[in-house]
This record gives structure tokens, sequence and C-alpha cells, in this order.
């Protein structure tokens, strides 16, 4: 389960590290707000990540905090699980939306914190919808060839969130919408085998 989309969100996530390096006309040619929440995000990850004398319990402190400031996850949560979320009691919805997040920051954490040096480049941005923003970008890493990553932002009043991710072409959230789908289906079209599987998978995984 989540395999494929492990492999390249995993890149996408730890170029979110190489954020302090972004081009400064990028604040100049879109939103400036945008641009900066961005590299504000990006510099405090940065100065965290590098730092690899910290204790593993307050570097996945760090990272969950900077998941919650940078990536609307309640949003994404709920728009993965598509339909299915309606149908989900108070209850399900709660405990789904908390193993969510725990399936993050346990699986990417690690990610983060064996930053090792990739930096971003700003390729260009475009409008998309009424409030988003899709910045594209290359991620420059020390060894290989440059990933392809595009991030969407999402603008809510005064607040700017990533909603997903879209390495080398492929949809973040789309893949996983597809994936807890499948879960679902493959266990009566309850979303109760989908829980039991994230409880299972956030438990193998240490944090």
């Amino acid at each position: 389960m989540l395999t494929r989309r492990h492999l390249l969100t995993g890149a996408a996530l730890l170029a979110f590290s190489g954020w302090a390096s972004l081009n400064p006309a990028f604040a100049q040619s879109a939103d400036p707000g945008a641009g900066a929440f961005i590299q504000k995000l990006g510099t405090e990850a940065i100065n965290s990540f590098a730092n690899k004398g910290q204790p593993k319990p307050a570097a996945l402190a760090k990272f969950r905090q900077l998941l919650s400031e940078g990536f609307d996850v309640p949003y994404i949560g709920r728009w993965v699980l598509g339909r299915y979320w309606n149908q989900a009691s108070p209850q399900q919805q709660q405990e789904y939306q908390k193993l969510f997040e725990q399936l993050i920051v346990k699986t990417y954490a690690d990610r983060f914190v064996e930053y090792s040096g990739e930096t971003f480049k700003i390729t260009g941005t475009r409008p998309e919808g009424e409030s988003d923003t899709m910045v594209t970008t290359q991620i420059i890493r020390p060894a290989g060839p440059p990933v392809a990553v595009d991030w969407r932002v999402r603008k809510r009043d005064a607040s700017y969130k990533i909603i997903d991710v879209v390495v080398e072409g492929v949809s973040m959230g789309v893949t996983q919408r597809q994936e807890f789908a499948s879960v679902i289906q493959s266990n009566g079209g309850k979303i109760d085998g989908l829980i039991q599987a994230l409880r299972q998978k956030t438990a193998q995984q240490p944090g």
C-alpha cells in the first residue's frame, strides 16, 4: 500500500527542505504573500534539518509543526477520501484525519532529517483556478538528474497552504485518492477497511 506514492512523494517532500534557495524573482512575479510564505517556510526547514545533532523526537516535533504551517493537511485528507468522506461517521472522520497525519509524519520525517543538500530551481509560475498558484520547480540533487516538482499553493483570506504536489507529472493527491479508494472498495466499500489499514501502517513505522 502506498509504495509507488512513497517513492515519488519522498523526492518532493525532501525538496521542501531546499526552499531557502528560491529565486528572489519568484516573489516579484507571483503573489508577494505566497512568495514570502514559501521563503519563510523553506528557511525554517533548512535551519531545522541542517542540525544533525538534534534528537529524533525534536525533529519529529519540528516536522509536524512545519507540516501544519505549510500544508493544508485537513483539506488534503478530506479531498483524498473523496465521496467516502460524507459516508463516514464523525468518529470515523476524526480517526481517519488523525491517522492520515500520522502516516505523513511517520513516513517522511526521516527524509527531512536526512537532508543532503537538495535545492530548488524555479522554472515558472501560473494561476490555477481562482485562488491557487502552481509553482513549477526542478529539484537539483547532488547526484543524479533534476526532478520536476510542481507545488499547488492555495490562498484563503490572508494565509497560504500547499494543497498538492505534482512530481514528474504525477499528482500525489490524485494518486493517494485512487489508492485509498481501492483499499475501501476491496473492503466492501467500507471506510473501516481503510482505517484499519492506516492503523497497521502507522503502527509498523517507528516514530
